[in-house]
């Protein structure tokens, strides 16, 4: 068994007991990898060795690499999206996980449109109320969620969030903790073309806290595929 294929295994095993230490199906956990300057070599690798969703953080990476990609794959795009860059990835990934604007899912809602799909997205949320991270604020959650009933071809399907920079397990768990809770609470309401399914959060140094805290989806990269080398 090849590096990768031993890193992919880990990574399922260890989702897998923080599901069943937080009384949750393993099975209900989405593991993304995250292959930001990974090749489509390596990545077709790693699909061989079990995965089944991959999600890139650039488009232009995304782009150079969607043709060498062989393998069948879910295709996930989890990095911030600028509304000029939509056109590239419409109608090629299952979820777009960075939705932190109303312009952004109009832009999304106009190429759906012109393309006759459905688009689902994730509304990025910044539960560290860090300056450098992308997202909206809690309380922006629910008047974009309806604000898209009046979009025919955009559904929200839950929520992301990246947690805290340079902290302690404490704040971590603090964060997706807090994400769980709105996540909840807007399961209790009812929107046209909007449900709370997924709740991404956790990467490679807190995907296990995040998934005791009740994420459904996890995106995972360096864990996998060792530390990344930018170009």
């Amino acid at each position: 068994m090849s590096i990768l294929a031993e890193n992919v295994k880990t990574i399922y095993e260890k989702i897998a007991a923080a599901a069943k230490k937080s009384g949750r199906n393993p099975e209900d956990i989405t593991l993304v990898a995250a292959t930001k300057t990974v090749s489509a070599d390596r990545i077709n690798e790693a699909i061989r060795a079990g995965l089944t969703d991959i999600g890139e953080n650039r488009v232009q990476e995304f782009t150079e690499k969607y043709e060498d990609i062989t393998e069948p794959v879910r295709r996930h795009f989890i990095g911030h999206l600028q509304t000029n860059k939509v056109k590239y990835i419409i109608g090629k990934v299952c979820l777009i996980h960075s939705a932190e604007s109303e312009k952004l899912l109009d832009e999304i809602e106009r190429l759906s449109q012109k393309h006759g799909i459905i688009t689902d997205v994730l509304i990025e949320v910044n539960a560290s109320g860090e300056e450098s991270k992308f997202g909206v604020e809690f309380d922006d959650v629910l008047p974009m969620l309806e604000n898209n009933e009046k979009r025919e071809n955009v559904r929200i399907r839950g929520l992301m969030t990246i947690g805290p920079n340079y902290s302690g397990e404490d704040e971590i768990r603090a964060a997706f903790c807090k994400m769980h809770e709105l996540f909840k609470n807007l399961r209790e309401h009812s929107f046209k073309n909007s449900s709370m399914d997924f709740l991404s959060m956790g990467m490679s140094n807190d995907f296990e806290i995040a998934i005791e805290e009740g994420a459904n989806i996890v995106r995972v990269g360096s864990a996998i595929f060792g530390e990344r080398i930018y170009k």
